[in-house]
C-alpha cells in the first residue's frame, strides 16, 4: 500500500511539472505572438527613431539603422539591418539625398529587401520647402537638413504619424493623441526660439560651424551660416576651406563658433586659433545624444542648439 501511494505521488508530481512546463511555453507562445502582432518599423538614423518612438510608443517594434553618434550620409548597413528591413511592415527615411547620395547605401538596402517607395518605405520629409547645396537647383543637390527648422520637424511628425495611422489603425487614436501633443511641444520651441534670436545684434547673426547644414536653420531663425565644408560627403577641413572661412570671419564680429557632435572638431579648432574666436559649445545635427545625455531626443537637442546659439551670439 505504502509503494502505491509513493506511485502515484510520483505521478501527481509528474504531471504537476508537466502542467507548469505546458503553461509555461504557452506563455512564451503568447508572448511570441503578442510582439509579433505589433507593427514592426525600421527608420534609418537617431533622430527619426526618437520621433517615431515618441508618436508610436509601445505599440510598434522599433528598429534605428545608423547608430547614435555616427553619420548618416554614408553608411554600411549591416546584416541585422538587413534582416529587419525585410520583414518590416513601414520603413522611414528622411529623403533629400541624406541616405540615398554618396555610396547611396538605403537605396541598395532596399532593393535587396524587396521593398516598394510610398508602399512599404516613405521619405518623411515629403512636403518640406527644398533647400538646395550652393550654386545648384537640381535633383540630386538637395540639402538634407531640414530637420534643424521645427516647422519642418513638425511636417516629419506628420508624415510619420499619418503613415503609422494608416498602417495601424487599430491604434489610430492613440498615435494620434501622441503626435497632437508632440506638434504642439515642437510648436511652441519654434516660437520661443524665433523671440529668442530676435534680440541679438545684427552683427553677431552668424553660426558657424564645419558643415554647412544650417541654411534651413538660417532661414527659419534669420540667422545666417558660414562653414569649413558644405556637405559631409564631400571633401572635409582642407587648407583652402580653412583660409577662406578665416579670411571671412576676420570681417566679422562674430562672438562664437560652434562643432557639431558628429564630425571631427579639429578644423574648428584651427579656425578659432587661427581667428581667436572661441568655439562656444558642441552641437547636435546628425544624431541626437546617447540615452541620458542632454540632448538624447529630437526635442532635447534642438532646444539644446537653440539655448547654446542663443547664449554664444549673445555674448
Amino acid at each position: 500500500m505504502k509503494k502505491a501511494k509513493k506511485t502515484i505521488g510520483v505521478v501527481s508530481f509528474c504531471l504537476i511539472i508537466f502542467l507548469l512546463s505546458a503553461c509555461s511555453t504557452s506563455d512564451k507562445t503568447n508572448e511570441t505572438n503578442t510582439s509579433s502582432e505589433k507593427l514592426q518599423v525600421v527608420v534609418t538614423n537617431s533622430i527619426l527613431s526618437d520621433m517615431t518612438q515618441t508618436i508610436a510608443g509601445d505599440k510598434i517594434d522599433l528598429h534605428s539603422i545608423v547608430p547614435v553618434g555616427k553619420d548618416p550620409h554614408e553608411y554600411e548597413p549591416l546584416p541585422e539591418d538587413m534582416k529587419k528591413a525585410s520583414k518590416a511592415d513601414l520603413i522611414f527615411y528622411n529623403g533629400l539625398n541624406l541616405e540615398t547620395g554618396g555610396n547611396a547605401w538605403f537605396t541598395k538596402l532596399m532593393e535587396n529587401a524587396n521593398k516598394k517607395e510610398n508602399q512599404d518605405y516613405f521619405a518623411v520629409s515629403e512636403g518640406v520647402e527644398i533647400l538646395y547645396l550652393e550654386e545648384a537647383n537640381e535633383a540630386g543637390k538637395e540639402d538634407p537638413h531640414a530637420w534643424l527648422n521645427l516647422e519642418n520637424g513638425q511636417i516629419y511628425a506628420k508624415n510619420i504619424g499619418r503613415q503609422l495611422m494608416e498602417k495601424d489603425p487599430a491604434n489610430h487614436a492613440y498615435y494620434q493623441a501622441n503626435l497632437d501633443h508632440y506638434l504642439k511641444q515642437l510648436a511652441e520651441l519654434d516660437q520661443e526660439a524665433k523671440s529668442k534670436f530676435a534680440t541679438i545684434p545684427i552683427d553677431k547673426k552668424m553660426i558657424v560651424t564645419s558643415e554647412g547644414c544650417f541654411k534651413y536653420f538660417s532661414k527659419a531663425y534669420g540667422i545666417p551660416s558660414a562653414y569649413i565644408w558644405e556637405i559631409n560627403t564631400e571633401e572635409e577641413g582642407t587648407p583652402h576651406q580653412i583660409k577662406e572661412l578665416v579670411e571671412q570671419l576676420r570681417a566679422t564680429k562674430v562672438p562664437a563658433l560652434f562643432v557639431e557632435s558628429s564630425v571631427d572638431d579639429r578644423p574648428m579648432k584651427t579656425i578659432s586659433t587661427d581667428t581667436n574666436i572661441p568655439i562656444y559649445a558642441t552641437i547636435f545635427t546628425d544624431s541626437v545624444a546617447e540615452k541620458g545625455r542632454d540632448g538624447d531626443s529630437y526635442y532635447a537637442m534642438m532646444k539644446w542648439n537653440l539655448d547654446k546659439i542663443a547664449e554664444g551670439l549673445s555674448k
